[in-house]
């Protein structure tokens, strides 16, 4: 899922990636909004607020949102510096170490809620955006731009010029590729709505709040060593077949 990089990477692989990470942004998108009814998996609601306050000539209540929108870039920021200056090292997955940054960040926002019981809800929304830019930067350059998972306006605009495409088969002649594509988009759309469903479920039904934040956690560090993990089944299974064919 992260291991494979550039030519090496199938649709299966995009596919894996996209429903894990679109799922744990969803989680993450709903927690942020039932806590500060803010959203934290874009800016596009951030920008536009900030152009309503300048308006109004509120300035300082306009910074914030301006704060906002330069935390989800910094964490963009961050994560591309981190592949690019480690991408040349072959024995290092240079996909591990924004995944983790990430993981560390909803972690500290769980244990920061404990010890300061949200005297600082703007330090929280900034370190959701901060784990989302991160996210959706490394989720691109995996995929070669292919995936996208924490915002859905350029997803439906995509898939609606693809289902477009599909009744001019003269005009688009690789269909299947069409085809696949809006395979790809309905299940990242599909598994952020689950995400924010589960997500909302787990936040109001079973009390746990800014805890829910784990969940995404735990689904992001089972992914990380997915590949690993089935790497070593693989090898066991077939050590254990070659032993049964020698006796």
């Amino acid at each position: 899922m992260f291991r494979h990089q550039g030519k090496s990477r199938t649709l299966k692989h995009n596919l894996r990636i996209a429903i894990v990470l679109s799922f744990v942004a969803g989680i993450v998108n709903v927690t942020g909004f039932l806590s500060f009814h803010q959203l934290t998996t874009n800016v596009t609601g951030h920008f536009a607020l900030f152009i309503f306050d300048l308006a109004h000539f509120e300035f300082w209540k306009g910074t914030v949102y301006f704060l906002y929108i330069l935390i989800f870039l910094l964490g963009s920021f961050v994560s591309s510096l981190l592949i690019e200056k480690y991408k040349t090292n072959k024995k290092l997955n240079v996909f591990v170490l924004p995944t983790l940054i990430e993981c560390f960040v909803l972690i500290a926002i769980v244990i920061f809620n404990y010890l300061s019981q949200v005297k600082y809800p703007d330090l929280i929304i900034c370190s959701l955006l901060f784990a989302m830019g991160i996210q959706n930067s490394f989720v691109t350059k995996i995929s070669n731009a292919v995936v996208r998972t924490t915002h859905l306006t350029g997803l439906f605009t995509d898939l609606g010029i693809e289902l477009s495409q599909l009744f001019f088969p003269e005009s688009h002649p690789y269909q299947e590729k069409i085809k696949v594509t809006i395979k790809l988009r309905i299940n990242i759309i599909s598994f952020f709505f689950l995400g924010g469903l589960i997500g909302g479920y787990v936040y109001t039904k079973l009390d746990l709040e800014l805890n829910t934040l784990i969940f995404g956690v735990l689904i992001l560090l089972t992914s990380l060593f997915y590949d690993d993990l089935r790497y070593q089944l693989i090898r066991t299974r077939r050590k254990y077949n070659q032993r049964k064919i020698a006796q």
